[in-house]
């Protein structure tokens, strides 16, 4: 037997938000939700893509259903977004906004029975085919120290530390950022057999 495919949807920006809703309510570690509305208030009029990975139920092979995803969006120089202005400025002295296209991985999960089956690792590989065609120079990416295995994910997709913001009263709540630069053959060392439908 070969090696599993992940059968991934890219979603266009309506129907992605609806879907994030949908999936995000599966997550109770999440402290808030986000909501259709807010994701296509932060999504819209920049480029930005919607993933989503899908298998079938253990108990019902003939039910498929949404058990990952990953949203990223254009992060510019000049934002107006209270959050993404904030971001920009704890990123200046680490990234080159005036001469890079930079790519901001935004939010994205797997639901707890699918972990370790390699979801997270296609769709991150599938944002990078994406982000190359579309003249991104650098992925980035926010995570709290407590999340070993999206960060051993990224670690093993060769993204660097580049800033590291202590919590004090509980380095499990510290914030890791992390980026990757692009070029082609970053596509040579992917792992995963995708297929992509376009919904």
């Amino acid at each position: 037997m070969g090696p599993m495919e992940y059968h991934i949807r890219q979603y266009s920006l309506q129907q992605g938000a609806l879907e994030i809703q949908y999936i995000e309510e599966y997550f109770g570690e999440f402290p808030r939700r986000k909501t259709a509305t807010e994701v296509i208030q932060r999504l819209d009029g920049r480029d930005h893509q919607i993933l989503m990975a899908e298998a079938p139920l253990p108990n019902d092979p003939a039910t498929v259903v949404p058990v990952s995803y990953k949203v990223a969006h254009e992060l510019r120089l000049e934002e107006s977004e209270p959050k993404l202005i904030d971001l920009v400025v704890r990123l200046t002295s680490c990234l080159d906004f005036s001469e890079r296209k930079i790519l901001y991985s935004w939010i994205g999960a797997t639901r707890r029975d699918w972990r370790g089956q390699g979801h997270f690792r296609a769709l991150s590989e599938e944002q990078e085919v994406w982000a190359l065609d579309n003249g991104f120079d650098e992925i980035v990416v926010k995570t709290k120290n407590q999340f070993y295995s999206m960060r051993s994910v990224l670690d093993s997709l060769e993204f660097n530390v580049i800033k590291y913001e202590i919590n004090k009263q509980n380095n499990c709540e510290s914030k890791v950022y992390l980026s990757k630069r692009l070029a082609r053959e970053v596509l040579k060392r992917h792992q995963s057999r995708r297929s992509i439908v376009r919904a």
